[in-house]
């Protein structure tokens, strides 16, 4: 005697709260986005921007990168679909992660970028990139004036910068000073801070030049420094911003008010290496000689 049996396969239920679902239609099976991932990024001009999308439960679906601005699909997968051969779409075989990166991104790569997945309807998830130009800056003027045998003293900041700079150099002229063989020189680097101090011992005359912050990611910076023989340089560096100093053979002279100056410096003819630093203006001039008390040549 021959039994024969039927069996009938049903969709895999489940019972939740008194409510048939199936299986595929519960939540937890759908694809959905880890939100733990950074949702904007700031980057520097030539440095690689990365934006990480992480999606679970992702099965055979797709996760494309699509720019927000003009809804160009930059990446389905890990194949680009652009031509601009920056884009690229990270991935690796088992993890969540699907990375879009930009290679040497430039001002006008700032904007939205969605990654998006091939869900119907489809969902995505925005992210915001901020391409900034990093710059260093020189504290203080652009031109100093130290007396000799002080110390030179200058401090660079890395501005704008998303991350310390690997390394801060200082140059003079073409020649980096971090490791010159003059002595004296101490350069202090805080990466944190982004910051770098270059102090320069008992400085001489021939450590006059051109000093140059390069930061190894900002655009750098410069400033002029002139080591003269005199007793109050320091008033020129540092002057108090409602007076003007002048140095004239060693001897240093301030002038308060705001009338012209050339009357003032009739009183000064005929002196020889005459400074005059404008301390509420930040310029700096050297006048060689005033051969008149009226109308003498100098500049």
């Amino acid at each position: 005697m021959t039994i024969t049996i039927f069996i009938t396969l049903f969709p895999v239920l489940n019972i939740i709260s008194g409510e048939v679902q199936s299986y595929w239609e519960q939540p937890f099976a759908q694809p959905y986005f880890d939100n733990s991932t950074k949702r904007e990024v700031t980057a520097t001009v030539g440095q690689s921007a990365l934006l990480h999308c992480r999606v679970r439960n992702l099965g055979d679906r797709a996760v494309s990168w699509i720019r927000k601005r003009d809804l160009h699909i930059l990446t389905v997968g890990i194949l680009t679909y652009t031509n601009d051969q920056r884009f690229q779409s990270l991935h690796t075989e088992g993890s969540d992660e699907w990375t879009l990166r930009i290679t040497s991104p430039q001002p006008r790569d700032s904007g939205t970028y969605e990654c998006q997945v091939s869900t119907e309807p489809k969902i995505s998830q925005a992210f915001r990139l901020n391409v900034v130009v990093s710059k260093a800056k020189i504290l203080g003027n652009s031109e100093l004036f130290i007396k000799s045998g002080s110390d030179i003293n200058l401090t660079c900041v890395a501005l704008q910068s998303p991350a310390p700079p690997s390394f801060i150099y200082w140059y003079k002229g073409g020649r980096v000073v971090n490791y010159s063989q003059r002595g004296g020189i101490s350069v202090l680097t805080e990466r944190q801070t982004k910051t770098s101090k270059l102090v320069i011992a008992r400085a001489m005359p021939s450590d006059s030049g051109n000093y140059t912050c390069s930061p190894s990611s900002s655009d750098s910076a410069s400033v002029v420094v002139h080591v003269i023989n005199g007793e109050q340089p320091a008033a020129m560096q540092h002057g108090n911003s409602s007076a003007n100093s002048v140095l004239i053979n060693n001897r240093s002279f301030s002038h308060r008010g705001h009338g012209p100056l050339d009357r003032w410096l009739a009183y000064l003819g005929g002196s020889k290496n005459l400074i005059l630093s404008l301390a509420s203006t930040g310029l700096c001039w050297l006048v060689k000689s005033i051969s008149s008390p009226l109308g003498g040549s100098g500049r």
